[in-house]
């Protein structure tokens, strides 16, 4: 048992980092369970369409209102209080809602209202959440970090959260609600045994639209990182593109019915699984640049794949494929930019990041939907292929470049 506890959470990267990874577990656990219980609880209040579309936009909105604050918030305050506040504001907005629940004193209204709640707290808390790493990890097992906490978005938020959430709804609409509260607080308990080291922050605080001026004039001033946001906006358009036609895809052009297509989705994560297990053999042997250049590929000849696959076999082995990429390049890339950003400026930079994330799938699945009315369902996954191959072939020289950002930061360290 040791051993294993040493393979996946090894003693040199220190107790602190075992505390955050045992609570990023735990909160993703939480999540993945409102993932499947929140849309779950809105279909059963109204059977409106534009309502239930209007509940799983609600938990992503926030993302767009309040991304640049939160990041301010997580560079000015204390980070690892941050997260404990907002998990536990979390845990009492559930408590309320499962109360309800279970007296049976809930409308469509009250229901919208607490998804829109939780995704707003969510943002400050994964925002904060996100700047700890690279606070109690050296830099060069800042890979080796973003792999495990990678590893529990993966199994927890993405795996067992939604299956757990549905069969907790199934047993009653506030049993999920009542689980995620306290897994959130088991999770904040969790990060309060964090000791950080302390963080110099300025004597006089500046005006919030000056902090998030200083983050945008610093992503935007820094070449490295601005082309990796650049490029995370443009993949994820091309991606939001093809994956909105997803469940059409697979009906009318692979032939395959609900188990089908729960089954092709579910492929992501046994090709993540194996990306969770390569990962520290893959950056031992591949450069940081290599591993960036073959993810890239990999995702621009997926769309090309899907686009011309009509048996159902090829899109899973596709799909793998696919989930190893994703898994590898999510951590190689939050690894890339952590390395390249200042402490100071690590939450605007990276809920700048998040919200190129979020923005690029939103505009690409309303592109997604206007191609395939008029050329199909194939159609999203050819745009997705050429817009995918013409961003590579603009970027591909800047990526040895990208990787390296932030070796200044160590030479002036050391100076």
């Amino acid at each position: 048992m040791q051993r294993v506890v040493e393979a996946v959470l090894p003693a040199r990267m220190g107790t602190p980092f075992r505390w955050l990874v045992g609570s990023s577990w735990v909160s993703n656990l939480g999540d993945g369970i409102a993932l499947a219980a929140g849309p779950l609880l809105v279909a059963g209040q109204t059977q409106d369409p534009l309502l239930v579309a209007l509940g799983a936009l609600l938990q992503r909105l926030p993302w767009l209102l309040f991304g640049l604050h939160a990041g301010v918030l997580a560079d000015r305050v204390d980070r690892r209080r941050l997260v404990i506040a907002v998990d536990i504001a979390r845990v009492g907005v559930l408590v309320v809602l499962g109360t309800a629940l279970f007296a049976g004193d809930v409308g469509i209204v009250v229901v919208l209202a607490a998804l829109f709640v939780l995704g707003a707290a969510e943002v400050f808390a994964d925002t904060a959440h996100g700047t700890l790493l690279p606070m109690v990890v050296p830099r060069a097992d800042l890979g080796v970090g973003n792999a495990r906490l990678m590893a529990g978005v993966l199994t927890m938020n993405e795996l067992a959260g939604p299956a757990l959430g549905a069969v907790l709804f199934a047993a009653g609409t506030a049993w999920p609600f009542v689980t995620q509260a306290v897994l959130l607080a088991l999770g904040a308990l969790l990060v309060s045994r964090m000791r950080l080291p302390v963080r110099e922050r300025p004597a006089e605080r500046s005006h919030v639209g000056r902090d998030i001026a200083e983050g945008l004039r610093w992503t935007w001033g820094n070449a490295a990182v601005r082309t990796l946001t650049l490029t995370i906006v443009s993949f994820n358009v091309t991606y939001g593109a093809a994956w909105s036609v997803l469940v059409l895809y697979a009906d009318q052009q692979l032939g395959l019915g609900p188990v089908g297509f729960g089954l092709l989705t579910s492929a992501v994560a046994v090709g993540g699984i194996a990306g969770t297990a390569s990962y520290d053999w893959l950056e031992r042997h591949a450069s940081l640049a290599n591993l960036m250049r073959v993810g890239l590929v990999i995702e621009t000849l997926t769309h090309l794949a899907f686009a011309l696959a009509t048996a159902a076999w090829v899109a899973m082995v596709t799909m793998v494929v696919f989930g190893a990429h994703a898994f590898v390049w999510s951590t190689t890339s939050r690894t890339v930019r952590m390395r390249a950003v200042p402490m100071d400026l690590q939450g605007r930079v990276g809920s700048l990041y998040a919200m190129g994330v979020f923005g690029g799938i939103l505009l690409g699945q309303l592109i997604g939907g206007l191609i395939a009315r008029v050329w199909g369902v194939s159609g999203p996954f050819w745009f997705g292929f050429v817009g995918s191959a013409v961003i590579l072939a603009f970027i591909w020289s800047q990526l040895g470049h990208i990787a390296h950002a932030g070796d200044d930061l160590v030479e002036s360290a050391r100076v």
